[in-house]
C-alpha cells in the first residue's frame, strides 16, 4: 500500500518553524516509504481565516523546496461531507444539541462539587462537560431550537463509546494503543458559526483522501483517542500515526502564532536561505 501524508496548516496567520519542521517531517516520511504528500488547507474559522494567510502558506512551502500533490483539499469547500458525517451520527442518535454557554458550563462544574485541585480536565486542558443538556426531553429541545437559541451538537459519548466497543490505533512511537475517547467528555462537534470540528474535520479528510500516515505535533496525541472513535462510528478509514516532538523558542515556550513565533516570511526578510531555515527547524526540534 502506497504511503500517504499530509500537511493541515490553518490559514489564520503566517507559518513559523513549528509549521516549518511539520511539513518537512510529513514530507520525509512520504519520501522515506516512496509514498505521496499532500497539503490540506483547514479554513473552516471564517472568522481568523484569511485568503493572505492561505496565499502565504503557498509561498512559503514553495520558498522551503517543497511541492505537493493537486488538487489542495480545502476544508470550506467540503461542507456538505461534514453534514452528512453529522446527519448519521444524528440519526444514530449519538448527538444532542447543547444550549450551554461557556460561563454556564464553568458554574456547572464549580457547583459538581470538585475536588479541592480543582475541576477535572480533558487532554486539551479545558474542563470535561458535565452533561448537562444531555438529558433535556426531546419536547424541551425542540422548543428551545425553535425559539432560536443558540446551540451546540455534542456527542454523546458514553453511548458513542458502547456502540463502536473496543477500539485501537497505532502510533509510530507508541505502538498499539487502547483508544480512550471517554476522557475528552461530550466534546462538540459542530456549532451555528461553525459547521464542523476539528475532529469530525480531519476524521472525514484524512478519509477523503486517503491518508495512511498521520503526522503532527505531540500535543495532539490525545485528540487521536476521539478521532478512533469518529472512524469507527462512520466507517472510515482508520490511519498510522507518527506523532513528533514539538518545536520549542529559545525561551523554553512551544512555538505558536498566538506566541508571536518568527515567522517564516520575516526569516525570509531578514536574509534567511531556504537551507538555512530547514536547518533551524531541525535543530529547534533537538532542543
Amino acid at each position: 500500500m502506497t504511503t500517504v501524508t499530509r500537511f493541515a496548516p490553518s490559514p489564520t496567520g503566517r507559518l513559523h518553524l513549528g509549521h516549518a519542521y511539520s511539513a518537512l517531517f510529513a514530507r520525509q516520511e512520504a519520501r522515506s516509504r516512496r509514498g505521496r504528500f499532500l497539503l490540506r488547507i483547514e479554513d473552516i474559522d471564517a472568522s481568523r481565516c484569511r485568503a493572505e494567510f492561505e496565499a502565504g502558506i503557498y509561498e512559503d512551502l514553495a520558498w522551503l523546496g517543497l511541492s505537493w500533490e493537486t488538487p489542495v483539499r480545502r476544508q470550506s469547500e467540503h461542507l456538505a461531507e461534514y453534514q452528512e458525517a453529522l446527519d448519521r451520527l444524528a440519526g444514530e442518535g449519538l448527538l444532542y444539541p447543547c444550549f450551554c454557554t461557556r460561563a454556564e458550563i464553568k458554574a456547572e462544574i464549580a457547583r459538581a462539587g470538585a475536588a479541592p485541585h480543582g475541576p477535572p480536565q480533558g487532554p486539551d486542558g479545558g474542563p470535561i462537560y458535565p452533561g448537562t443538556c444531555r438529558e433535556l426531553a426531546d419536547d424541551e429541545r425542540r422548543r428551545r431550537r425553535a425559539a432560536g437559541e443558540p446551540f451546540a451538537l455534542r456527542l454523546d459519548m458514553r453511548k458513542a463509546a458502547a456502540t463502536a466497543g473496543e477500539l485501537f490505533f497505532r502510533d509510530v512511537a507508541h505502538g498499539r494503543v487502547l483508544a480512550t475517547p471517554e476522557i475528552f467528555g461530550d466534546v462538540i462537534l459542530a456549532r451555528k458559526d461553525t459547521p464542523t470540528s476539528y475532529h469530525l474535520a480531519v476524521a472525514v479528510d484524512d478519509h477523503a483522501q486517503g491518508v495512511t500516515l498521520v503526522t503532527r505535533g505531540a500535543d495532539l496525541f490525545a485528540s487521536t483517542h476521539v478521532h478512533r472513535l469518529l472512524q469507527a462510528l462512520l466507517g472510515l478509514g482508520t490511519p498510522e500515526y507518527h506523532h513528533h516532538k514539538l518545536i520549542f523558542g529559545s525561551d523554553g515556550q512551544k512555538l505558536s502564532k498566538r506566541a508571536e513565533a518568527p515567522s517564516l516570511q520575516s526569516l525570509r526578510e531578514s536574509g534567511h536561505s531556504p537551507e538555512e531555515v530547514r536547518l533551524m527547524a531541525i535543530a529547534a526540534s533537538a532542543r
